[in-house]
Protein backbone atom coordinates (compact mmCIF):
# COMPACT_ATOMS: atom_id res chain seq x y z
CA UNK A 1 0.00 0.00 0.00
CA UNK A 2 1.19 3.35 -0.93
CA UNK A 3 1.04 6.52 1.43
CA UNK A 4 -2.35 7.94 -0.71
CA UNK A 5 -4.46 4.55 0.17
CA UNK A 6 -3.88 4.94 3.69
CA UNK A 7 -4.54 8.29 3.37
CA UNK A 8 -8.16 7.36 2.29
CA UNK A 9 -8.33 4.43 4.45
CA UNK A 10 -7.69 7.11 7.21
CA UNK A 11 -10.47 10.02 5.58
CA UNK A 12 -12.87 6.98 5.40
CA UNK A 13 -13.89 6.46 9.00
CA UNK A 14 -16.69 8.22 10.45
CA UNK A 15 -16.17 11.06 12.88
CA UNK A 16 -19.02 8.98 15.12
CA UNK A 17 -16.29 6.39 16.44
CA UNK A 18 -14.13 9.41 17.57
CA UNK A 19 -17.25 10.67 19.28
CA UNK A 20 -18.22 7.27 20.73
CA UNK A 21 -14.63 7.49 22.51
CA UNK A 22 -14.52 11.20 23.31
CA UNK A 23 -17.92 11.68 24.80
CA UNK A 24 -18.00 8.77 27.31
CA UNK A 25 -14.92 10.34 28.99
CA UNK A 26 -16.67 13.80 29.33
CA UNK A 27 -19.41 12.12 30.95
CA UNK A 28 -17.11 9.93 32.99
CA UNK A 29 -15.12 13.44 34.25
CA UNK A 30 -18.28 15.38 34.65
CA UNK A 31 -19.98 13.08 37.35
CA UNK A 32 -16.61 13.06 38.99
CA UNK A 33 -16.72 16.77 39.23
CA UNK A 34 -19.80 16.65 40.22
CA UNK A 35 -19.19 13.93 43.22
CA UNK A 36 -16.65 16.65 44.45
CA UNK A 37 -18.77 19.25 44.89
CA UNK A 38 -21.33 17.54 46.57
CA UNK A 39 -18.67 16.21 48.49
CA UNK A 40 -17.43 19.67 49.69
CA UNK A 41 -21.80 20.91 50.20
CA UNK A 42 -21.76 17.84 52.43
CA UNK A 43 -18.62 18.94 54.92
CA UNK A 44 -19.80 22.21 55.09
CA UNK A 45 -22.78 21.21 56.57
CA UNK A 46 -21.09 19.37 59.26
CA UNK A 47 -20.06 20.75 62.60
CA UNK A 48 -17.08 22.39 63.08
CA UNK A 49 -14.03 20.54 64.53
CA UNK A 50 -13.60 20.53 68.82
CA UNK A 51 -10.80 23.25 69.69
CA UNK A 52 -7.52 22.22 71.33
CA UNK A 53 -9.89 22.99 74.89
CA UNK A 54 -12.82 20.79 73.81
CA UNK A 55 -10.32 17.51 73.52
CA UNK A 56 -10.49 15.47 76.21
CA UNK A 57 -7.35 15.55 79.32
CA UNK A 58 -5.94 13.04 81.72
CA UNK A 59 -7.57 14.13 85.25
CA UNK A 60 -5.49 15.52 87.46
CA UNK A 61 -4.88 12.22 89.36
CA UNK A 62 -3.26 11.08 86.50
CA UNK A 63 -3.92 8.30 84.18
CA UNK A 64 -6.37 5.03 85.52
CA UNK A 65 -4.29 2.02 85.91
CA UNK A 66 -5.86 -1.27 85.10
CA UNK A 67 -6.52 -3.17 88.27
CA UNK A 68 -6.03 -7.12 88.51
CA UNK A 69 -7.42 -9.49 91.52
CA UNK A 70 -8.72 -12.84 92.04
CA UNK A 71 -12.60 -13.68 91.42
CA UNK A 72 -14.61 -16.36 92.84
CA UNK A 73 -18.06 -17.61 91.62
CA UNK A 74 -21.10 -16.85 94.17
CA UNK A 75 -21.80 -20.04 95.87
CA UNK A 76 -25.82 -20.61 94.67
CA UNK A 77 -26.11 -23.30 97.21
CA UNK A 78 -24.91 -22.33 100.37
CA UNK A 79 -24.80 -24.87 103.07
CA UNK A 80 -27.83 -23.87 105.12
CA UNK A 81 -29.81 -25.46 102.43
CA UNK A 82 -31.69 -22.59 101.04
CA UNK A 83 -31.63 -21.10 98.20
CA UNK A 84 -30.41 -17.49 96.95
CA UNK A 85 -32.45 -15.14 96.06
CA UNK A 86 -31.81 -12.81 93.26
CA UNK A 87 -31.48 -9.55 95.13
CA UNK A 88 -28.83 -11.66 97.15
CA UNK A 89 -26.71 -12.44 94.55
CA UNK A 90 -24.09 -9.80 92.94
CA UNK A 91 -24.45 -8.08 89.68
CA UNK A 92 -21.25 -10.16 87.76
CA UNK A 93 -21.99 -13.05 89.69
CA UNK A 94 -18.46 -13.63 91.41
CA UNK A 95 -17.15 -11.68 94.46
CA UNK A 96 -13.33 -10.78 95.51
CA UNK A 97 -11.47 -13.65 97.00
CA UNK A 98 -10.04 -13.78 100.14
CA UNK A 99 -7.17 -15.33 99.29
CA UNK A 100 -5.49 -12.92 96.04
CA UNK A 101 -2.41 -14.90 95.43
CA UNK A 102 -2.32 -16.06 91.72
CA UNK A 103 -2.58 -19.84 90.91
CA UNK A 104 0.54 -21.04 89.42
CA UNK A 105 2.13 -23.41 87.35
CA UNK A 106 4.21 -26.22 89.22
CA UNK A 107 6.28 -28.97 87.19
CA UNK A 108 4.31 -32.08 87.59
CA UNK A 109 1.05 -30.91 87.12
CA UNK A 110 -1.32 -31.21 84.29
CA UNK A 111 -0.37 -27.85 83.05
CA UNK A 112 -3.51 -25.89 83.33
CA UNK A 113 -5.96 -25.71 86.04
CA UNK A 114 -8.49 -27.99 85.69
CA UNK A 115 -7.15 -29.75 82.84
CA UNK A 116 -8.05 -33.46 84.08
CA UNK A 117 -4.23 -34.02 84.50
CA UNK A 118 -2.45 -36.13 87.00
CA UNK A 119 -2.18 -32.95 89.17
CA UNK A 120 1.24 -32.45 91.55
CA UNK A 121 2.55 -35.88 92.27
Amino acid sequence: MDTASFFAADTGTHPWVIYGAFVPGIVIAAALVWAVVIGIRVMRRESERPTEREQPHLPVTGAVHEISEMRELDELHPDGGERLMPYELHATGTRRSQDQHRRRWHPGSSGSFGGGGPGRT
